[in-house]
Parts: structure tokens; C-alpha cells; sequence
């Protein structure tokens, strides 16, 4: 095991890092082995309280960073992405103790974090506002102003990279900052909570309460201090965030939910890409990712051969010590473990065909084997709900109409891919496909420059690219007298 050096586990509020009012703290778990890694300060509402005044504070209107040049936030945000890329092995070993991903994997992450960073420190000093030719002897404009102190409550299946997604464009468009973590993965948003002090950011622009939902994020999500919520996570958290954004003042709210997406396979596919592209859209991260293409939909004149070759991928997969050169480690939890194989195990009761995996590796550690199901019909469980683990749905369809009405039938509308060579088939499918985002060809391909987000239940609002900012700005509309002939 790889010995990580824990340097911060007190809450972050004002550039400090502090104990809980409470004094009280809680345990964060090792996937691997379940064993305790370290104890972390346990924020609730009275630390939240503290935070949210720092906030508020530091969005004064006389503040050092409401009165920053906007490309002087842009500066410090680009010092950031510097400092974390020069961290970039430490916060990767800290990521993989923490949540169990192969570490070669959240070193790609950090990375992929600072390019998010630096996309959005370009943006900082062009958020543009607009003259408008109104009708009157006026002169009119609109002014775009940060909302103002936002709550953002990241998931546990990619910590820093959600964090980054969260905390962008809000230091780009001026707001001040909250961060609650997944209780399972506190250990790298202090980490990096540290650099953005080192950084030089102003104290309370950015905090970070480690806690739990239902005490340190109900009181974020109800203070009436706090203007904008955003969360990534399960859409049943998500309903309760909305409700709870609603109950002291109209907050606004960004919620990037689960998901189901389907992946549609043409006859026309070369199989042995289809399938190679298939099993990283449903097994990337272990399963654990709310765009994870696990329902795959194959036509019927290459499902067999397709098939065959998903199971054989899968047995080849590399599942153990996340510190190894593999591309597998734990599940994060017992609770997300015991779930996946009650998934399983439905599956095999309501009659899918199990053709590899389909258990748990070993008595330590929360890990699972690679799992595909083909024979896979649209009412069952593993075909309708989010299983959040490595287990791939194969299902077959004959015609274009019939696929997409099957893709659309469900709930959810986060991510959808299709694989084929016809350009017609690639874009009508994209064009009837209820997804926020379409992949033609490659799957979950996000960048800073593309916005993601989900239809009905999979969310509201968008992340990343210029829909990501506007998220976190108010549009001021001016208007000033302008008689056509002045009087002199």
C-alpha cells in the first residue's frame, strides 16, 4: 500500500483551516481494505453559518475581490492550475486512497481539472454584456453580475475533477464559494482548498465543509444566505435540493442528476471498435458515472458476434490494487457494493443472461468483476434503473424507430451514443435521442469547452462551456434617459 501523507483534515472557512464548532469529526473509509484513514472534522449547521458569513463578506461590494480587475481573478485562477499540476502525483495518491480509482487515472484527472481551470481564467475578464436598441429616447444595456454566494455539493466519483466543474466558473464570474464534499472523499477538496489559499485568493472566496447531507448540506442548501446551489448526485438528493433551494429564498439551482444513457450499435459498425468503445462507456470508473452507457443496444445482424466480444473485454479487464497498473479498483463503499451486487443478482433472477462476472473479487475490499448481461428486455431492473457499477446491459433491437423509442424510454436524459458509419443514421439519431449530450462515434468525450447537462429527470441547467458561467451570473438591465436632440 502506498503510504500518502495526510496534511489537511479541518474545515476551511476564511483561508483557515479550523475544527468544528462541535469539535465533532467523522471517520473517511479506504475502499480497499475498509480500513479507517484518517478523522476529519464534521461540519454542520453552526460551521456553515461561519462559512456563509465569510462568503458574504467577501462579496461585499467594497471587497478585495469584488473590486479585483476581472483579469486578475483569472490570474489567480491560472496560479491555481499551476499549483495543482506541480501536486498533481500527491493529489492523485490522495484521490485513490480516498475513492478507490486507479491512480493512473486520478493523475489524469487533476490534469484534466487544470485545462478546466484555464479555460475558464480566459473567460474571467469576457463575460460580456450588451447594448440594446430600445425604443424610447433611451439608451439601454444589460450588465452581467455574479449571482452571488453559492453552495456547491460535490459527488464522491470524481472529487477533484466535480470540484474544478463546480468552482470555475463561479471564481470566473465573481462569486464567492461553499464547498461541501461527498463524506466518502473529503480528503482532496482540503487538499486543494490549501493551494487555492497558496494561490492568493482572498479569504472566504472559497470554503470547504466537509460533513454530511443531511446536516452541513440541508443547512447550506436552506440558508437564506446562500443565492445559488449546485449539485451533482442522485436525482432523489437532487428533488430535495430543490425543495430545500425553494423554502427560505428563491435560490437558483443547477442539478447535474443520474442516468441511464443508451448506446445504440448499427449493423454497419465494425464490431471489434463498437464493442472495444461499449465496454468503456458502461465499465469506465468502475461503473460509478451518471453519463455510463450501460444500456447498450445492439442490432440484431451483429448482436451475437457483438456479444461474444463484450464478454471477452470484460474478462480481460485488470480489477485490484488501484496503486497497480490496472483499470479497476474498489467500489467506494459498502453501501454502493452491496447495492451493485443486489443489481446483479436481479438481473440472473429475472432471467438476462450472466456471461461473465456477476460476483464479488476476494473478502476484502469492495471490489466487483466486470459484469455483462446479455438477453437484456427493457422492464428490468438492471435495464431501467442506475446501478452505478461494472455491469454492462446488452440489448437487441431490429429497426432505427424502435431503438430510439427504447432509448427515450426512461426517466432519464443525462448522455446517449451511437456507433455507426452512416451519416444520416449518426444524426437523426442525435436529433430524436432526448439526451443533453450525444456522442457519435465516441463516448463521454467532455471538455471545458463543452456543456454538459441532463433532460428530465437527469437535471437542470448546464456545467462547463459558456452555458457553465452564465449558470453563476444575474442580468441587470440599465436604462438611461437619451433625448434624440440635447439641450445645450
Amino acid at each position: 500500500m502506498v503510504k500518502v501523507d495526510i496534511k489537511y483534515t479541518k474545515l476551511f472557512i476564511n483561508n483557515e483551516f479550523v475544527d468544528a464548532v462541535s469539535k465533532k469529526t467523522f471517520s473517511t473509509i479506504n475502499p480497499q481494505d475498509e480500513t479507517v484513514i484518517t478523522q476529519v472534522a464534521e461540519g454542520d449547521k453552526a460551521d456553515v453559518d461561519l462559512a456563509v458569513e465569510a462568503a458574504k463578506k467577501a462579496f461585499h461590494r467594497y471587497s478585495e475581490w469584488r473590486t479585483m480587475d476581472a483579469s486578475q481573478r483569472g490570474v489567480l485562477m491560472l496560479k491555481l492550475a499551476d499549483l495543482m499540476e506541480s501536486q498533481a502525483k500527491y493529489l492523485a495518491e490522495l484521490e485513490t486512497l480516498d475513492c478507490g480509482k486507479p491512480v493512473k487515472v486520478s493523475e489524469e484527472e487533476v490534469f484534466y481539472s487544470t485545462g478546466v481551470l484555464r479555460f475558464y481564467a480566459g473567460k474571467a475578464d469576457k463575460i460580456l454584456g450588451s447594448t440594446i436598441p430600445a425604443d424610447g429616447e433611451v439608451l439601454a444595456m444589460t450588465l452581467k453580475e455574479p449571482v452571488g454566494v453559492c453552495a456547491q455539493i460535490i459527488p464522491w466519483n470524481y472529487p477533484i475533477l466535480m470540484m474544478t466543474w463546480k468552482i470555475a466558473p463561479a471564481l470566473a464570474a465573481g462569486c464567492t464559494i461553499i464547498v461541501k464534499p461527498a463524506e466518502q472523499t473529503p480528503l482532496t477538496a482540503l487538499a486543494v482548498a490549501a493551494l487555492i489559499k497558496e494561490a492568493g485568493f482572498p479569504p472566504g472566496v472559497v470554503n470547504v465543509i466537509p460533513g454530511y447531507g443531511p446536516t452541513a448540506g440541508a443547512a447550506l442548501t436552506h440558508h437564506p444566505g446562500v443565492d445559488k446551489v449546485a449539485f451533482t448526485g442522485s436525482t432523489e438528493v437532487g428533488r430535495l435540493i430543490l425543495k430545500a433551494a425553494s423554502a427560505e429564498n428563491l435560490k437558483r439551482v443547477t442539478l447535474e442528476l443520474g442516468g441511464k444513457s443508451p448506446l445504440v450499435v448499427f449493423n454497419d459498425a465494425d464490431v471489434e471498435k463498437a464493442a472495444q468503445l461499449a465496454h468503456f462507456a458502461a465499465f469506465a470508473n468502475g461503473g460509478q458515472c451518471c453519463c455510463a452507457g450501460t444500456r447498450t443496444y445492439v442490432q440484431s445482424g451483429v448482436y451475437d458476434q457483438f456479444v461474444k466480444r463484450a464478454a471477452e473485454i470484460a474478462q480481460q479487464r485488470t480489477v485490484g490494487n488501484p496503486y497497480d497498473d490496472v483499470e479497476q479498483g474498489p467500489q467506494i463503499d459498502s453501501e454502493m457494493f452491496n447495492k451493485v451486487l443486489g443489481y446483479i443478482k436481479a438481473g440472473k433472477a429475472e432471467g438476462a443472461r450472466c456471461v461473465t462476472g456477476g460476483d464479488k473479487i476476494g473478502d476484502k475490499g469492495y471490489y466487483i468483476q466486470p459484469t455483462v448481461f446479455a438477453d437484456v428486455t427493457d422492464n428490468m431492473k438492471i435495464a431501467r434503473e442506475e446501478i452505478f457499477g461494472p455491469v454492462q446491459s446488452i440489448l437487441k433491437f431490429e429497426t432505427f424507430d424502435e431503438v430510439v423509442d427504447r432509448a427515450n424510454d426512461t426517466n432519464y436524459g443525462l448522455g446517449a451514443g451511437v456507433v455507426t458509419n452512416d451519416i444520416n443514421i449518426a444524426m437523426s439519431f442525435a436529433k430524436h435521442v432526448r439526451a443533453g449530450s450525444v456522442w457519435i462515434n465516441v463516448y463521454d468525450h467532455v471538455t471545458g469547452q463543452t456543456p454538459f447537462g441532463g433532460f428530465k429527470d437527469s437535471g437542470m441547467g448546464r456545467e462547463l462551456g459558456e452555458d457553465g458561467v452564465n449558470q453563476y451570473l444575474e442580468v441587470k438591465t440599465v436604462t438611461m434617459a437619451l433625448p434624440k436632440k440635447p439641450q445645450f
